[in-house]
């Protein structure tokens, strides 16, 4: 599942918030399919072993959210950010990282993670299966450019980070940008 792939499609079960159900936690189930998230845009998709984690609250998810508008100005209509936790988990980080650009995708069972030859085994950790750190731009449902961090295995005893970071993708849009710009 590299550049030139189709992304597999896959039904993500989405909580969103509506006022219409009123109470302490006005959230409705809605589903959301491969299609809804990729078709017809430019998008970035970056993934990550888990929510809260450090690299990924520190550096990953924020990295993208502050570069939004310089992403747009290179032709990048979206920024998604996919883990293999459930949709309230990710709704929770996305509030606690006060995000108002990068919009979270859950993953919650790893279907889309596992048909993108990402899931990996992370009971060293204690997390289960998770997916392995990795990003990509996708054109319309099709890997456009591919960035995955070394050493994909399970239990991994490191957390590898720099292909799939937003200083990469920035540099490889640049560059790509380039020769249209001659």
């Amino acid at each position: 599942m590299k550049t030139g792939a189709k992304l597999p499609e896959v039904t993500f079960h989405t909580r969103v918030r509506d006022e219409e159900v009123g109470g302490p936690n006005p959230y409705r189930w809605q589903d959301m399919t491969t299609a809804d998230y990729f078709a017809g845009k430019r998008v970035i998709l970056f993934s990550l072993p888990g929510a809260f984690t450090p690299t990924c609250s520190t550096y990953q998810l924020p990295g993208f959210e502050g570069n939004f508008e310089t992403f747009r100005e290179l032709g990048i209509d979206a920024i998604y950010c996919m883990s293999v936790n459930d949709s309230f988990v990710m709704n929770k980080w996305a509030e606690s990282q006060n995000l108002e650009n990068v919009k979270v995708i859950p993953d919650g069972s790893g279907e889309f993670t596992r048909k993108m030859g990402m899931l990996v085994d992370k009971d060293n950790l204690g997390f289960g299966m998770r997916s392995w750190r990795y990003a990509a731009i996708i054109k319309d449902g099709v890997i456009e450019a591919w960035f995955e961090e070394p050493g994909l295995m399970d239990n991994c005893p490191e957390d590898p980070y720099g292909e799939s970071s937003p200083e990469t993708l920035l540099s490889w849009l640049e560059k790509a940008r380039a020769p249209e710009m001659a």
